[in-house]
Order: C-alpha cells, then sequence, then structure tokens
C-alpha cells in the first residue's frame, strides 16, 4: 500500500467533463482503478478531489471503456484516495467510473416514515423506480437521521433506531452504509452504498424518531430529588 497523500486523478472517456474512467497516477505512470467494492462513496470522493459537489454514480464494468496500464485497487476512505494496491487479479473489463455534479444534488431521494404510533416516527423508507424500500441500519446513527428528519420537516431527530424496530418493511433494500455528516438537506448528499451487498435484511431496517419545533417534541416529567 502507498501511504502518499498526494493521489492525482482524473476522469477519461467520458461524455463530459464531469464524468469518465477513473484513472489514478501512481509510480509516474496513470493506471486504472479496479472495481471490487467500489461503491458511490468512493465515487464522491474522486469527485470532490476534482472540485465538484458529488457524485450521481459510481459506474463498473469499465462503462466508460477499458483503460491500460495497471489496473490498482484504490482505497478512498478518509479524506483522499491515495491508498493503493498494485496487486490485483482485476482486468480492465472491471475498470471503475464516476459520474460527477456541481452545485445542489440534481436527483434528491425522497422518504417517507412507516408504522409508527405519530407521524414523528417510523421505518425510513425511500422511493426508487416507483417503489419504496427501506434502508439497511449499518452505521446508522443520529447525523443520518437528523437528515431524514429535516427532509420531513422536523426541527431534528431524538433518536435513529436500528434492527427494525418499527416493523420490517417489504420490497428492497435500497441504501447501505449510510454516512451523513447532518448538515446534508437530502439523503442523496450523503456517503452511502447504493445497495445493500452485506447480506442485510429487513430485520435491519433504519428508523428515526423527529422533533418538531424546540429541542423535543413528546412530552416529559423531570423528577427532582431535594436533599433532606
Amino acid at each position: 500500500m502507498n501511504g502518499s497523500n498526494h493521489a492525482v486523478v482524473r476522469l477519461v472517456n467520458g461524455s463530459n467533463h464531469a464524468e469518465g474512467r477513473v484513472e489514478v497516477l501512481y509510480g509516474g505512470s496513470w493506471g486504472t482503478v479496479c472495481d471490487t467494492w467500489w461503491d458511490l462513496k468512493d465515487a464522491k470522493m474522486v469527485c470532490r478531489m476534482l472540485g465538484f459537489d458529488g457524485a450521481l454514480d459510481a459506474p463498473r464494468s469499465a462503462r466508460f471503456g477499458q483503460g491500460s496500464g495497471d489496473v490498482l485497487r484504490v482505497d478512498c476512505s478518509g479524506t483522499d484516495c491515495s491508498k493503493v494496491e498494485t496487486s490485483t487479479p482485476c482486468g480492465h473489463h472491471m475498470d471503475a467510473g464516476a459520474v460527477c455534479y456541481l452545485g445542489a444534488h440534481p436527483n434528491p431521494l425522497q422518504v417517507r416514515l412507516a408504522n409508527g404510533s405519530i407521524d414523528a416516527e417510523g421505518r425510513v423508507e425511500v422511493l426508487y423506480d416507483g417503489s419504496w424500500g427501506t434502508i439497511c441500519h449499518y452505521w446508522w446513527d443520529l447525523r443520518d437521521a437528523r437528515v431524514v428528519c429535516r427532509m420531513l420537516g422536523f426541527g431534528g431527530a431524538l433518536d435513529a433506531p436500528r434492527s427494525a424496530r418499527f416493523g420490517q418493511g417489504s420490497g428492497r433494500i435500497l441504501l447501505d452504509r449510510v454516512n451523513c455528516d447532518g448538515t446534508e438537506d437530502n439523503l442523496a448528499e450523503c456517503d452511502y452504498s447504493g445497495n445493500a451487498r452485506y447480506s442485510c435484511s429487513h430485520t435491519s431496517d433504519a428508523g428515526v424518531i423527529c422533533y418538531s419545533g424546540g429541542l423535543f417534541s413528546r412530552d416529559f416529567n423531570l423528577v427532582v430529588h431535594l436533599p433532606d
């Protein structure tokens, strides 16, 4: 693995400058990226390194044509794509790509809450291609819940329930490893894997509990014990 913090990337063979096959400058030569484990999180990092605001897609299987040179395995976690492994079993038919965007996300996600006892809580469901699906709870936390609650017009989130607390959904598990920083206006702006490739089932459906207005939407009793 290479520990350099100065990785250089480029997009090649796209129909415009915001898309293409991802290539990395390594050892003085340009190589391509193996698409094993390649997902939207990796594509977003590449896009941000190139000055874009995010990624719309993380194409696999050489959608932008097969490159030349070494096929590299690249770790785009952290702040860049500097960790490079040169010995991989991948061929150029597995070259990875990225589709980037500038400005607000052009394809925002639509969400709803299902099976809660009030409208401010429930299982999080996402609309995709005309059907509703769920979110896998891997990496799901309060920051992700805040974004969902904000999308639905609430003031914030009280909790990010896991393990299908609001019952098991149906249909596809559409998002996995959601990783928001909590300031996003839409889940589409967060890092996530576009499908649950890690044996996620509906027993792992994620939920939220939101609040409106001030800090809490639910009444509670504060009991103070004074010394005798």
